[in-house]
């Protein structure tokens, strides 16, 4: 098999081989920590999980880095307004990133670099780009001159008036040029500062990730990853930077970019107040339906959410779990044959992470199941062969999960979630809401509730007092 990927530098899918086949290289842009995330941020690091294991299948040896921004105005506002340091605001929040990413099934980066244990690096870069004749000291602040660098543009592919025009550039006396960006900046004493050649001072954004991954993955890396948003300014402010302190190699040899999550019509968005923050998400669903959802479009696409396609992605979980459930009645799974992860699961994937086709794969697999399932039950295939096929066809389902990051729970686990009082709470909150839908005669809204705690083994019964409900 080769791994296809898209590659946002050349704008065209790709064979991808490792440039050093015994070590391949990605790095994604993580969080700054400065408040909870919202599902839209979540959507790269979950299917990136999905590439790295990918990778690490196809290559063996993975060095993949998540960086921690850990200084930033941001940081420094929400400090200010809380009245507490901002170390108590950086900790709080990496420890709810780090929480928040577990819940979705994302495994630790094997590399997790934070932006304030990186300073001396991230000055060294400056230098060098300042000895270069490609970077400026002005009033404190040291700034890339972008006319130093012939290839500004290339991966955004506009001319730098357009990139100007949409982005928000920051007017300043001191730079010579409007497209300037700021490398290092001065400290007030009631910053984040440290020492440098320009004084007490903290880094710009666009420095940090250059200087990190240069630190833990090499001048050149394979990969480099993170949302379409991030591709102007901050990926092609790294390209300049980079390239330009490091003679000219290059810096990442793919590019992929996952497409944003829209939420009620628009982009999803602290800015705009659009968000779902994951931290609440995953005590209100089943945080394996929130992977799967976000798994539901290809990743370079936008991607409506909405509870409607959270509650489509628990009813699939549901049927894949279920069949799971009626295979281990059967033959249980601790005497099924090991199952590797099934070519076409593998050849999706392959195609430049192509996961609604990987799920598609995955629900035909569990429909053979059941066929099988159902003919052994009525009598129609005796014998051990029909079992060993049912038993391995169980096997082949939860390996294809794997691959995922799905179907990993025991089935009595997943149907068991609705036991504590958090969840009572919750199924009875459904039901007022399938109340409500009914009263506004929106029933398909309530059928769907209905069916969603059928399937959770919830029983409802109307009656002329209210609805009652109990677990079967």
């Amino acid at each position: 098999m080769t791994l296809r990927l898209f590659n946002s530098l050349s704008r065209r899918v790709e064979d991808f081989q490792p440039r050093d086949p015994a070590r391949t290289t990605m790095y994604v842009c993580g969080p700054t920590v400065y408040n909870y995330v919202h599902i839209g941020n979540a959507r790269g690091p979950v299917v990136f999980d999905v590439l790295a294991g990918v990778l690490r299948r196809r290559f063996g040896t993975l060095a993949y880095a998540r960086n921690i921004t850990d200084v930033d105005d941001k940081i420094n506002a929400a400090a200010a307004e809380q009245g507490v340091p901002i170390s108590t605001i950086t900790g709080r929040f990496a420890a709810a990133y780090r929480e928040d990413m577990a819940a979705l099934g994302v495994a630790p980066p094997d590399i997790e670099p934070e932006a304030t244990a990186h300073i001396a690096e991230i000055v060294a870069m400056i230098e060098r780009l300042v000895e270069r004749g490609h970077a400026y000291a002005a009033e404190g602040h040291v700034l890339f001159s972008v006319a130093s660098f012939d290839g500004y543009g290339k991966l955004s592919r506009r001319e730098l008036e357009d990139m100007l025009a949409g982005a928000r550039v920051d007017v300043a006396p001191y730079k010579r040029d409007p497209g300037d960006f700021v490398l290092w900046k001065p400290s007030t004493g009631d910053l984040p500062g440290w020492a440098s050649p320009w004084g007490l001072g903290r880094p710009g954004w666009h420095i940090e990730c250059s200087a990190m991954a240069a630190a833990h993955l090499g001048e050149t890396i394979d990969i480099h990853a993170g949302g379409v948003d991030l591709q102007f300014p901050h990926h092609e402010n790294e390209i300049a930077q980079s390239e330009c302190a490091h003679g000219g190699r290059v810096f990442a040899r793919f590019w992929l970019h996952n497409g944003m999550l829209n939420f009620g019509g628009a982009k999803m968005s602290k800015s705009v107040g659009n968000i779902e923050k994951v931290h609440d998400l995953v005590r209100r669903h089943p945080p394996e339906a929130l992977r799967h959802a976000l798994m539901s479009a290809h990743y370079r696409q936008p991607l409506e959410w909405s509870d409607g396609l959270v509650e489509q992605s628990v009813r699939t979980l549901d049927r894949l779990y279920g069949t799971l459930r009626d295979v281990d009645a059967l033959v249980p799974a601790d005497t099924a044959p090991q199952a590797a992860i099934p070519d076409a699961i593998e050849g999706a994937l392959d195609d430049d992470l192509n996961t609604p086709q990987a799920l598609a794969e995955l629900a035909a697999i569990a429909g053979n199941a059941r066929v099988m399932r159902s003919a052994i039950a009525r009598g129609e295939a005796a014998g051990d062969g029909p079992l060993l096929a049912l038993a391995t066809l169980g096997a082949s389902l939860r390996a294809g999960g794997r691959a995922l990051g799905l179907l990993q729970q025991a089935p009595a686990a997943w149907f068991a979630r609705g036991t504590s009082d958090d969840d009572d709470a919750r199924i009875l909150a459904l039901v007022e809401e399938r109340t409500a839908a009914k009263k506004a005669r929106d029933f398909a809204r309530a059928d769907a509730i209905r069916d969603r705690l059928a399937a959770e083994g919830v029983v409802l019964e109307d009656t002329p007092q209210g609805v009652r409900w109990k677990r079967g």
